[in-house]
């Protein structure tokens, strides 16, 4: 069966280039996790007005991420001095007439009628304009492409993304569970514990009241009950598996989610009154970090 959860990484690199009236252009996107959605785009001279219109392309395919946008533009080196086609073909047919009709003359050489006046002008600012126009058009083209290359290779590392978190979930599940049966010893190890220390607190101090012995016990009991934070690690994890099969658009809420995972196991370390329980512990307090860490990644 065909997984269809659409969990997006925000690491991602794309590159296209393109060409227009002979300038060349390359774009280089790069993604890497963040917060928000922060956009930084490097244009060269002359093409800073493009930069609004990118950014509005660039939040309608992006959620979050730190993202880096480089345009690296070769400009046509050519002078603005252009032949007019127009004037080159008539002068080139008159040319070739003229040298037809002169027995033995020499067919018309180009740089000679390049030399004629009115041949060569200036590109008027206009056309320039126009050039300039067609040239940006040309780089918003390629940016919508780069974009979408970008959000394929960070779709692809989602997918790789996606088996690494649910192994991280399925371990932290696990342990969950043998903490579940180590936290059925913990009352008798506690009452071993706690039969222990009276019986040296009755050899070592004979008015202690029964009554306060009895609160004594009856608080410890309740500090190292660890029921509570299994059963709202339990809920927890359930919440992660629901978030990742939601797909795409998780990865704030799944960041949250940590904070309260890291609680749980916290609190199951403190009230711990066995060296296996608190291993467990530990060893959940490290699943949970690589867990948060993969999380980090997605979008």
């Amino acid at each position: 069966m065909t997984d269809t959860v659409q969990i997006v990484s925000m690491t991602g690199f794309a590159r296209t280039q393109g060409e227009q009236s002979g300038n060349a252009f390359v774009w280089e996107l790069r993604s890497v996790n963040g917060r928000g959605l922060d956009l930084r785009l490097r244009l060269p001279p002359g093409l800073e007005a493009l930069e609004f219109t990118l950014r509005e392309m660039a939040t309608k395919r992006l959620r979050r991420g730190n993202v880096s946008g480089t345009l690296t533009l070769k400009r046509e080196t050519s002078s603005n001095i252009q032949p007019d086609i127009l004037v080159l073909d008539k002068v080139k047919r008159l040319a070739i007439e003229l040298a037809a009709s002169i027995p033995g003359a020499p067919p018309p050489r180009a740089e000679l009628l390049l030399a004629l006046p009115g041949v060569m002008r200036n590109v008027s600012p206009q056309e320039r304009d126009d050039d300039c126009a067609e040239l940006m058009e040309a780089v918003k083209s390629a940016f919508s492409e780069a974009l979408d290359v970008l959000v394929a290779a960070r779709a692809a590392e989602g997918k790789k993304l996606l088996e690494i978190v649910r192994t991280n979930l399925r371990e932290i599940a696990a342990l969950h569970d043998v903490a579940c049966r180590e936290a059925v010893g913990q009352p008798e190890l506690l009452r071993g514990r706690l039969q222990a220390q009276l019986a040296d607190l009755l050899n070592n101090a004979h008015a202690l009241q029964e009554e306060r012995l009895v609160q004594e016990v009856a608080i410890l009991a309740t500090k190292s009950d660890v029921r509570e934070e299994l059963d709202r690690l339990s809920a927890h994890i359930s919440a992660a598996n629901l978030l990742l099969a939601e797909g795409a658009g998780v990865g704030r809420r799944l960041d949250f989610l940590m904070q309260e995972f890291n609680r749980e196991a916290n609190t199951l370390c403190s009230k711990s009154v066995s060296i296996t329980l608190t291993n467990i512990g530990l060893a959940l307090k490290a699943a949970i970090e690589q867990f948060r860490e993969q999380v980090q990644n997605i979008e």
